[in-house]
């Protein structure tokens, strides 16, 4: 594991029509928008404070951002997991750069006042071209067993560095899958939370008429393990249909779930995770409505 002053550029990062994604050109090219996804996630990394950290995640290279804790005496590290960002361009055309365009748990990240590590997940900001990476990896094997693989090789290097004693797993929609999948491998991890995580992947692309994600692993095959369970739906999300994925909320966590009024699937979560963070802390959960 070693810090960054800055991060490498590499793939589709270096093909913005904008330039090279120096740093000294970062916010100029946020304010014409004509930043990569890459850049524009870097960007916003560095200007919420977080530190880079490239992760040795074994067959690949991650990419992460940590987010010292405020008090000296933290114990429990929030590991945040983002969504399946880009992996298509067009129904019928790959993406040749997963990274999400909007990265909603980085923005997240930054409201959390606790010590925090948004992990990057294989081939994603700006690896889209490293050695073993292919567009498998952010379609059919999105959550195959190379991908989660290297996330536990990846944080556990991180945690030799700085041992927390405890970990909280919270994933926006297929973070939500990774995170529940990963907690059975740490036994330090005391909680899950989802946002609109695909918590069924045969569910999900059933309802959408996707094709099976047949080299993915599907965390509804799983039962719930020791990690307590929170999920929190949007009542307007149409891409985890709270119709189809409360009810599967429900069985997993019968008291830790709620349908959050008004929300979508990206947005508008900013103006609740406070109040989620505190009832995350306090064990309660997501049984009582949320502002």
């Amino acid at each position: 594991m070693r810090f960054l002053s800055a991060p490498s550029w590499t793939g589709s990062a270096r093909r913005s029509s904008c330039g090279r994604g120096a740093w000294a050109l970062g916010a100029l090219l946020i304010l014409f928008g004509c930043a990569t996804p890459v850049e524009r996630a870097y960007q916003e990394a560095r200007e919420s404070g977080f530190q880079f950290i490239a992760l040795d995640g074994g067959a690949y290279r991650l990419a992460a951002f940590f987010k010292p804790a405020q008090r000296a005496d933290a114990e429990t590290l929030h590991v945040y997991l983002d969504g399946d960002g880009t992996p298509w361009a067009s129904r019928w055309r790959v993406s040749e750069e997963p990274t999400p365009r909007h990265p909603v748990m980085l923005r997240l990240m930054a409201l959390d006042s606790a010590p925090a590590l948004y992990l990057g997940r294989p081939c994603y900001f700006g690896h889209a071209s490293d050695p073993g990476c292919s567009p498998e990896l952010w379609t059919g094997r999105r959550y195959g067993p190379e991908v989660l693989d290297s996330l536990e090789v990846g944080l556990r290097g991180f945690l030799k560095r700085r041992p927390f004693q405890r970990l909280a797993l919270l994933g926006h929609s297929g973070g939500g899958a990774l995170a529940l999948l990963l907690a059975p491998r740490f036994p330090e991890a005391w909680a899950v939370l989802t946002l609109a995580g695909n918590t069924d992947t045969a569910a999900w692309t059933a309802r959408h008429g996707y094709t099976p994600l047949s080299g993915s692993l599907n965390p509804a095959d799983a039962p719930p393990g020791r990690a307590a369970e929170f999920h929190y739906l949007g009542a307007e999300d149409r891409v985890i249909p709270p119709e189809v994925f409360g009810p599967i909320a429900q069985r997993r966590s019968p008291g830790g779930w709620a349908i959050l009024p008004k929300m979508g699937h990206s947005c508008c979560w900013e103006g609740s995770w406070g109040t989620i963070l505190k009832r995350l802390d306090s064990g309660s959960g997501a049984s009582r409505p949320v502002p």
